[in-house]
C-alpha cells in the first residue's frame, strides 16, 4: 500500500501540479490524502478543486481556512484587535476579509461551496501492519490553533497527541515540515504544497509505503516555478496579492524561528 499525503495547497495549481508530477514519478499510488486548506488564500481555487477531486481514491479533511470560507469566520475579529489595543492590525484584517470574500464568491459562482462545507475533520486508516494512521489539518481533534511545529516541547507535543488513538499522525497547518516521535507516537507535519515558510522555498508532502511487515514514510520536497505563481497572482488581481507574493519571495521564513 502506498499513500500520498498533501496539505495546504491554498489555491495554487502551479505548486500542486509540481507535487502531483513528483508523486507519479515515485510509482503507483493506492490513495491520496489531502489534509485541508485547499482553496484560500490563493489565486485559482477552482482549478485546485478540479485537480484533486479527479485523483483516484482520494480522501479529504477540512482546514481552518476552508472553514473560514464556508462559515464567514475569520482568524481574528475587530473586537479582538480593539481589546488587545492592536489597531495597527486593522489593515491586515481588512485584507483578510477581502481575500476570503473573493474566494467565497469564486466558489459560490462555480458551485463548489457546498462541497467544501462537507469536508470532515479527520481521516483514519489502519495500515496492513496494524499501525493506526490519523490525518488531520492542525492537530488531533482540531483544524485550527497553533498547530504542531518545531518549537513545541516534548511535554507540549505529548499533550496534543496522547489521547488520539493513533500511532502515526500526519498534519499540516503551520507550513513547517517536522518528524518527531513522542511516547511511541510518530508525528509528521507535511509542510505545505503552497506558501512555503522554510528556507528552501519548496513544496513538501509525504509518501507512506506500508505492508504487513511495517511502514516507511518519506517527506519529499519539490521545487516549483514561484515566478510563474507571482505572475498568476498579478493576473488574477487577487485582493491579497502583496501577502501572497511575500510567501513566494520568502518574506515569512525569518518569522518562524
Amino acid at each position: 500500500m502506498r499513500i500520498a499525503i498533501l496539505s495546504d495547497i491554498h489555491g495554487n495549481p502551479i505548486a500542486l501540479d509540481a507535487v502531483l508530477a513528483d508523486v507519479q514519478r515515485q510509482g503507483p499510488i493506492d490513495e491520496y490524502w489531502i489534509l485541508g486548506d485547499l482553496v484560500a488564500i490563493g489565486y485559482d481555487p477552482v482549478t485546485v478543486l478540479e485537480r484533486v477531486t479527479k485523483l483516484p481514491r482520494v480522501r479529504f479533511t477540512r482546514g481552518n481556512t476552508d472553514r473560514y470560507v464556508v462559515s464567514d469566520e475569520l482568524p481574528i475579529s475587530i473586537e479582538q484587535i480593539q481589546a488587545q489595543s492592536r489597531l495597527e492590525l486593522l489593515p491586515q484584517l481588512l485584507s483578510t476579509v477581502k481575500s476570503f470574500a473573493w474566494t467565497k464568491g469564486y466558489l459560490t459562482a462555480t458551485g463548489w461551496l457546498d462541497w467544501l462545507g462537507r469536508l470532515p475533520l479527520e481521516q483514519r486508516l489502519t495500515l496492513p501492519d496494524g499501525t493506526r494512521l490519523l490525518g488531520v489539518h492542525a492537530a488531533p481533534g482540531t483544524d485550527d490553533g497553533p498547530g504542531i511545529h518545531p518549537r513545541l516541547s516534548e511535554a507540549e507535543l505529548e499533550a496534543l497527541v496522547k489521547d488520539c488513538n493513533a500511532d502515526l499522525i500526519c498534519v499540516g497547518h503551520t507550513h513547517i515540515p517536522l518528524d518527531r516521535t513522542v511516547s511511541g507516537i510518530r508525528v509528521v507535519n507535511l509542510g505545505s504544497v503552497s506558501n512555503p515558510v522554510t528556507p528552501e522555498l519548496v513544496a513538501s508532502y509525504a509518501i507512506v509505503k506500508a505492508n504487513n511487515s511495517g511502514y516507511q514514510l518519506q517527506l519529499r520536497r519539490v521545487p516549483y516555478d514561484r515566478e510563474a505563481v507571482m505572475e498568476a497572482i498579478r493576473r488574477a488581481r487577487h485582493p491579497a496579492s502583496d501577502y501572497l507574493q511575500g510567501f513566494m519571495r520568502g518574506e515569512f521564513v525569518a518569522r518562524q524561528g
